[in-house]
């Protein structure tokens, strides 16, 4: 996949300076702001309109329409911990996977966390943006695959290994908030099993993946579905089912602002690297691969 581009077009260095296109054209013509000529098409190096931008009086005033520093979407124990340990100055904001995509077409958020299963489990993240961010200004980076199964108590007492035995008499089932990405995986999962959501007992709904692995831990619940990197800190046994793809939805204008820019920069590093490790259950290789773009 391709990385982020780092050349803007007339259309997205408006977007990042939240003007109209016509204005841009002006600011080449009367202000001076850097580009270059490419096939006839005008192109914008980011850091190059970064320090035009510092040295305008005017620059500051162009920027204001930009998302708050914000991350929306699923909750992810990797990106918890990265945004903390980052100082990138972005706060989370974590209702699940349908909330955060909402809220980043709505341009509430810089950016959101997703891992929504398309019907058939082939892939994740792009059909939903297809359908609610085109024309949205919106790009989807990986963040990391991760491993994503049964969590249930040490020694695994009740045998629970697949989805088939969610439904069995006598086992209680954690769930996730509508929305959640869990939540649509589980879905998905019961489906293909021709297995009625009906049919399960559910005794607890979670917002996290923190607290779906405390209501198995604390026996609220038998099993539930969730992050193998949730069940390792609290010494539960893992059933692993599915590896689905973490996407950030990004704002292009924000992702060219310091916050993003700091946690994207965190997490190409060594300590990144070795905490993914310590979890469990990731896969960074593909981080920071661009796998859909808005066209528009």
């Amino acid at each position: 996949m391709p990385a982020f581009p780092a050349h803007l077009t007339v259309a997205e260095v408006a977007r990042h300076l939240r003007l109209g296109t016509r204005k841009v054209y002006d600011l080449v013509a009367r202000k001076g702001l850097p580009h270059v000529r490419a096939g006839g098409k005008l192109l914008f190096d980011v850091a190059e309109v970064e320090r035009w931008l510092a040295k305008s009086a005017g620059g500051a005033a162009g920027r204001a329409g930009l998302p708050p520093p914000v991350v929306g979407g699923s909750h992810d124990p990797l990106l918890e911990w990265a945004v903390r340990e980052s100082r990138c100055g972005l706060a989370l904001l974590t209702q699940g996977s349908a909330d955060g995509l909402e809220r980043l077409a709505g341009g509430e958020v810089a950016a959101a966390l997703m891992h929504l299963p398309s019907a058939d489990l082939s892939d994740f993240n792009r059909a939903e943006a297809e359908e609610r961010l085109r024309g949205r200004g919106v790009a989807l980076v990986e963040w990391a695959r991760r491993e994503q199964g049964l969590l249930v108590a040490r020694g695994n007492p009740k045998r629970i290994r697949t989805v088939a035995d969610l439904s069995r008499r006598g086992v209680t089932v954690a769930a996730r908030q509508p929305g959640a990405g869990s939540a649509v995986l589980l879905e998905r999962l019961l489906a293909r099993e021709g297995i009625d959501r009906r049919r399960l007992r559910v005794t607890a709904t979670t917002m996290g993946e923190g607290d779906l692995a405390m209501a198995v831990r604390s026996g609220e619940a038998d099993v539930g579905l969730g992050a193998r990197a949730a069940a390792v800190p609290l010494g539960l046994d893992f059933a692993p089912l599915v590896v689905e793809r973490l996407d950030l939805g990004v704002s292009r204008a924000a992702w060219f602002e310091a916050p993003l820019r700091a946690l994207m920069a965190f997490a190409h590093g060594k300590r990144f690297a070795g905490h993914a490790r310590s979890l469990g259950g990731y896969d960074i290789s593909g981080l920071g691969a661009v796998t859909w773009n808005d066209p528009a």
